[in-house]
């Protein structure tokens, strides 16, 4: 008899990642692909003068962040990320907490990704094409100072 998998745990099958939400500071905005969650430990290298190995020991060092690429639809007289990225100057921007999850089911929160301080970096605007037949996506890239797993 063939199994039909009812007896299986949940635990058994690994996420699907096409259910998400992305909430800006207390707004919940729609993305079609969210990327760029990663973090890393700076390698420090080190040898003592009078070391009898003749290598490097490796500790870890500074944690080192990438920035987050989201892109999504263009809107009618939406320009909320133009006018975000307008309000840099000298050293000076509105960070933001962005709160990234993968959803289960019924839509709860599954796993989430907090940015701490987040804000743009770039964005870039949707390519033009005449004969094309696809909805026009923008980029926002953010850096942020600090990303957490919960």
């Amino acid at each position: 008899m063939a199994d039909d998998g009812s007896a299986q745990s949940s635990a058994v099958w690994p996420m699907p990642k096409f259910y998400f939400q992305v909430k800006w500071d207390d707004k919940e905005l729609a993305f079609q692909e969210v990327s760029g969650l990663d973090s890393e430990a700076q390698v420090i290298e080190y040898r003592a003068g009078n070391s009898k190995e003749f290598t490097t020991i490796k500790m870890p060092g500074i944690k080192k962040y990438g920035n987050v690429t989201m892109k999504k639809g263009v809107y009618k007289g939406d320009n909320a990320f133009w006018d975000w990225l307008k309000e840099i100057k000298m050293n000076t921007i509105k960070r933001i907490p962005v709160t990234i999850s993968l959803l289960d089911e019924e839509g709860s929160p599954a796993m989430t990704w907090k940015l701490a301080n987040a804000w743009p970096t770039k964005i870039t605007g949707t390519d033009f094409k005449s004969d094309g037949n696809e909805v026009a996506i923008e980029t926002i890239e953010i850096a942020h100072e600090g990303l957490t797993l919960e």
